[in-house]
């Protein structure tokens, strides 16, 4: 009876892992023979185990799986968890979920190990109601869970942004006599931190000092990046000096963080005298200080600088990404040099990276701005024979360049387009036609479309309601403005320092 459960538990498995993940590409299709070969040709599972799990791939760890649910005896717990820590490692937690559900019906008893290796992956997964009842049934049989196993919980806790409660877990370990490690307190950290709430990570990591925990570089990071992030400079450049007198070494994320901040307020000097100090502290930039530094230098113009960064970066072996070049070629458009652009974006092709809607619709937008419209469609072609879909934003783009060179009359067909093909149009899209209706002289035109909006089912914002109201103002279309001044303040759209006067 107990074998025909295993073969049946095995068989299972094996059809899930057919269907749930060869399907999706996870698992080589050329594993597929050997992981559902016969039950009389598979090797030893014992001597696979002694083998070195570290380097193992993962069709190999799943058909050693199934080999193992369908050997007699059945292995222990302990072998199966050793499978089961090799495929985790893998970022597989889902799998490992399913895989432990197996082990259930094979009757097999989970052990502190494995529990604690089930509650890291639900919690990963944000399963954090069915984490915490294993947690209690873990208690129930007797098992005192580790620092680690709560940490699981910690970390639980933050997926789901209960910080609080993950704060609250950690007094009690503390109260408990567990030794929290900064691993556990980094993650409260980090979590504070991406949820804006600053001070109160500032008060984690002085707590943690409070306790004998000595915080790393990792703490830091996450506090530096938040608050650079929310332009609090002061208490920024605090921690970095605080940091370095506690003899905790920044690292390239440190860097990238003080160097990201610079760019963003424009400092573009003080950027690259960190960066600098980088060089000479041999810190090793990466991908994300290239990306900080050149988008600093396209924001201000400085777009040789850039160039030359970026051919730099090349020759020490850091490897451009997307945003590398999309950053590139954006600051080129910006500042009308679409061709230059182009030669970016060819590299880029070149180099085996594919183009993304943004990086289609920069260059659309940068040759619609110079009014070469030829080149602009010749962009949309390639865009479109390429599989990347165009989508309003490439439309409004496309609107917005017609109207600002007074070919309102070919804009209004593109909208026209645009609506019967179903598309979810937006506000903005419509204060574009308005906008450049009025600036054709065309107010009566405009005042009609802004009048169906509602038939549309669009909502005017503010934009809409002063582009239209200046519109009419200039056409003396005094009966009209009046209309919309009243819909103006029934609809809480009182403009700031501006009040309608008959006449003006």
């Amino acid at each position: 009876m107990q074998r025909s459960i295993t073969i049946a538990i095995a068989l299972t498995a094996k059809t899930f892992l057919h269907r749930h993940l060869l399907q999706k590409g996870t698992i080589p299709i050329t594993a597929l023979s050997y992981s559902l070969r016969s039950f009389s040709t598979r090797n030893n599972y014992r001597e696979r185990l002694r083998n070195n799990l570290h380097s193992i791939k993962l069709h190999d760890a799943l058909d050693l799986f199934c080999d193992m649910t369908e050997s007699h005896p059945l292995p222990s717990i302990i072998d199966f968890t050793r499978v089961l820590t090799a495929i985790a490692k893998m970022n597989k937690h889902g799998l490992v979920i399913y895989l432990f559900t197996q082990l259930d019906q094979l009757g097999i008893s989970n052990d502190l190990y494995s529990f604690s290796i089930l509650i890291d992956c639900l919690c990963r997964c944000s399963k954090l109601s069915a984490a915490l009842s294993f947690l209690g049934k873990m208690m129930k049989l007797g098992y005192t869970p580790s620092v680690v196993t709560l940490g699981s919980i910690v970390n639980g806790f933050c997926y789901v942004n209960r910080v609080h409660d993950a704060m609250c877990l950690v007094d009690q370990m503390v109260e408990l006599g567990y030794e929290v490690n900064v691993v556990i307190y980094n993650m409260i950290i980090d979590s504070l931190c991406e949820n804006r709430c600053l001070t109160t990570a500032i008060d984690v990591l002085r707590r943690m000092e409070s306790v004998g925990v000595r915080p790393d570089v990792v703490s830091y990071n996450s506090l530096i990046t938040g608050l650079f992030s929310s332009g609090v400079w002061g208490v920024s450049a605090f921690l970095v000096s605080d940091m370095m007198k506690k003899g905790i070494k920044p690292d390239v994320v440190t860097f990238s963080a003080v160097i990201d901040a610079y760019v963003k307020e424009g400092r573009v000097l003080e950027a690259k005298g960190v960066y600098m100090e980088m060089i000479r502290r041999s810190v090793d930039p990466n991908i994300v200080t290239y990306n900080s530094l050149i988008n600093g230098l396209c924001i201000n113009g400085r777009l040789d600088e850039a160039k030359n960064t970026f051919r730099f970066m090349v020759r020490r072996g850091c490897v451009p990404n997307l945003v590398t070049y999309n950053t590139l070629i954006n600051g080129f458009c910006k500042f009308m040099r679409v061709d230059d652009g182009m030669r970016i974006f060819s590299m880029m092709l070149r180099n085996g990276l594919v183009g993304d809607a943004f990086t289609y619709n920069t260059l659309f937008q940068g040759y619609c701005q110079v009014g070469r419209f030829r080149a602009a469609d010749k962009v949309l072609c390639r865009m479109v024979s390429c599989g990347v879909r165009a989508d309003i934003f490439t439309y409004n783009i496309l609107l917005d360049s017609l109207c600002e060179h007074w070919k309102v009359k070919k804009a209004l067909v593109v909208l026209e387009d645009m609506e019967k093909s179903g598309m979810g149009i937006g506000i903005i899209t419509y204060n574009i036609i308005i906008k450049g209706m009025c600036k054709a002289g065309k107010a009566e035109e405009a005042w009609c479309l802004f009048c169906s909006l509602d038939l549309k089912g669009v909502m005017p914002d503010v934009v809409t309601y002063m582009t239209m109201m200046i519109g009419l103002r200039r056409k003396r279309l005094w009966r009209e403005a009046h209309e919309l001044y009243r819909r103006m303040n029934e609809d809480g759209f009182m403009p700031i320092e501006w009040r309608y006067k008959r006449g003006n």
